[in-house]
């Protein structure tokens, strides 16, 4: 999907915007994009201006919401597809998204994007060909870019998410320059699509599937053969897995993933908040 260049708003942002209009000064300086800059807006008394276009003034909005210009008014970027998938903000600027109300962040005491550069580290990506199997918003993605990969391919299933990729401007864009072509990104089913990929054709891997309750083939036996036949020998893999609670769970679900990686050809040590793996 192509990236929407629009200015997005939330609660936070807006209200610059509406006291410089309600005092009448003209304009003001704001981020529309999720804190990544600062730009001046020109405020009139019925509209206002951005990069010679014209906008609407918001009405009531929701805490917790990102908006986006549609029409002739301001619609949160979500969508309903079987699931209410949202973008979200964060304290940090770079956002997250829920599904059905529960937040895809790993922790709420980083941003999402560091959370990912920390991970992403785990497989050195540096001159590489990462494999993201899950791709998200993007994050694991950008960090690889950031870090100087030489080519990553990036899976995606749900076609709502790659639509909040085209708004989020911390969601990498295949067809920037920052990309330079190294960034590939799929829309489709990786547990399906990793059959049609060449044996070791990856120095590293980066797995970061929804929970077992939702994804359950991205945790089996037959996946992470997969996984180990188009990984090179020597080369890392990451596999978030969350720290969800034995007590309440019943299952120790990061050493389940290593032990079913240890069987599959990896060595398989827990890491962070999941396991890092290397294909022997």
């Amino acid at each position: 999907m192509p990236r929407l260049p629009v200015p997005l708003l939330t609660l936070e942002a807006a209200r610059p915007l509406l006291a410089s209009r309600d005092a009448g000064d003209g304009g003001c300086e704001l981020s529309l994009d999720l804190g990544r800059s600062r730009s001046r807006v020109e405020t009139g008394p019925g509209e206002w201006a951005w990069q010679g276009r014209a906008f609407p003034y918001p009405g009531k909005l929701r805490d917790r919401t990102i908006y986006y210009p549609d029409g002739d008014g301001w619609e949160p970027v979500s969508r309903y597809a079987g699931s209410l998938i949202k973008l979200v903000p964060t304290p940090w600027g770079a956002p997250t998204f829920e599904i059905d109300g529960i937040k895809m962040l790993p922790t709420a005491k980083e941003s999402p994007l560091e959370d990912a550069r920390r991970k992403v580290a785990l497989v050195q990506p540096r001159g590489r060909t990462v494999l993201d199997t899950c791709g998200g918003l993007g994050y694991f993605a950008a960090c690889c870019l950031e870090a100087g990969v030489a080519r990553i391919v990036s899976f995606e299933k749900n076609e709502s998410v790659l639509w909040l990729r085209t708004l989020n401007p911390w969601s990498p864009d295949p067809e920037s320059a920052e990309a330079g072509g190294r960034l590939e990104l799929n829309h489709g089913d990786v547990s399906r699509a990793i059959a049609g990929l060449p044996d070791a054709s990856f120095d590293a891997l980066l797995h970061d599937p929804p929970r077992f309750g939702i994804a359950g083939e991205l945790y089996s036996q037959e996946f992470y053969g997969q996984l180990a036949r188009v990984l090179r020998r020597g080369g890392r893999l990451f596999h978030y897995t969350g720290s969800p609670n034995r007590l309440t769970s019943g299952r120790d679900v990061p050493r389940e993933v290593a032990k079913r990686l240890e069987k599959a050809g990896f060595r398989a040590e827990l890491a962070l908040d999941g396991v890092l793996a290397t294909r022997r």
